[in-house]
């Protein structure tokens, strides 16, 4: 994932501190358990919200084990598949780690046997190639290889292109809009079935600047006749909410419904914002990845959010173990249990 990251949290809860709240978020008591809505006691049922997709983003360390493990180890994360809709990895990572096209092949084809698209997260500014231009002729000959080996690129999300402008190339939000949109159209010129999104981190961006970015760059796009976004994808440091009282799980919520609004798909990226201070302090194993996303799965659902795309990813270096999904806390694990609870 990005290469920014993140502020450090000063004081890192544990998964003994975390228990006792996910326990809490999972409880009914007996008299809420007897208590009948008043569609029930009349005979009706509310209509049935659109499901989320899932996408899931393994994490890209030790080489691309664990996104590895997924093609080698099929039978093991059989009940976890039939949740996913889409896989997600780099495209710089497919290119540094998958160097063996044959077996890139094979991989492809059995993504496609099971029914599951394939996304690419990539750039459109970066302190290695601060145009749009620029970013699309250094990545197209990594697309062009997937194309040729069978692969179908159903969707790229570009990666924090105006964080980068304002953090890491020092850039005005004017320089992002432009670039950003010369991307977009690069990439509706190369294949305009590709859907385009883009993820910006919160509450690094402040709510009010999300409002503004979207529409301002749905406009800049308009203005040259290219379609606009297609889902905007939100990385939430959460930690942040307690450690430094900054940003709230409503606000993420207000940004769902603007989306919603625009007719703008709403992507929510799930992974255990704790766990880098966690891993600092000695604490950061498999059961704190787990216990993460599913706290932010319990807590997002308390304010009523339900994003049309779930993405569980994880661009840390954990948890240590992609599969089994009948396993504790592997990765697979933690996409299988959370959209089993979200789906209820």
């Amino acid at each position: 994932m990005p290469f920014m990251k993140r502020v450090p949290v000063l004081l890192p809860a544990t998964c003994a501190t975390l228990a006792p709240i996910l326990a809490l978020a999972l409880w009914t008591s007996p008299a809420e358990a007897q208590t009948t809505r008043p569609a029930e006691q009349a005979g009706t049922t509310r209509p049935a919200a659109p499901k989320p997709e899932v996408w899931m983003g393994p994490p890209a360390y030790d080489n691309g084990r664990c996104l590895r493990e997924l093609f080698e180890h099929p039978d093991q994360w059989a009940a976890t598949r039939e949740r996913v809709d889409v896989i997600s990895y780099t495209d710089l990572n497919f290119t540094k780690q998958f160097k063996d096209d044959q077996e890139l092949r094979r991989w492809l084809v059995m993504l496609a046997d099971w029914k599951i698209k394939l996304a690419l997260e990539v750039g459109a500014i970066k302190p290695w190639s601060h145009t749009g231009a620029r970013t699309f002729e250094i990545e197209k000959p990594m697309w062009d290889r997937l194309r040729r080996l069978g692969g179908r690129i159903h969707a790229v999300a570009m990666d924090e292109p105006l964080l980068c402008c304002r953090k890491h190339i020092h850039k005005d939000d004017e320089h992002a809009l432009r670039e950003t949109a010369e991307y977009v159209a690069a990439v509706r010129r190369y294949d305009p079935s590709i859907l385009v999104g883009d993820i910006e981190p919160y509450p690094s961006v402040p709510l009010a600047d999300h409002y503004r970015w979207i529409e301002s760059l749905n406009a800049r796009l308009a203005e040259r006749k290219v379609r606009g976004l297609d889902f905007y994808r939100l990385d939430v440091n959460w930690a942040e909410f307690v450690a430094f009282n900054r940003g709230s799980w409503r606000e993420v919520r207000q940004l769902e419904l603007h989306c919603r609004r625009l007719k703008l798909p709403f992507s929510l990226i799930y992974w255990a914002s704790l766990f880098p201070a966690m891993q600092r302090k000695g604490l950061g194993d498999d059961a704190a990845w787990y216990v993460g996303v599913m706290q932010q799965g319990y807590d997002y659902a308390l304010v009523d959010g339900r994003p049309d795309q779930i993405m569980v990813e994880s661009w840390v270096a954990g948890p240590s173990r992609c599969v089994p999904d009948t396993a504790d806390f592997t990765f697979t694990r933690s996409v299988l249990d959370l959209t089993k609870r979200l789906g209820r």
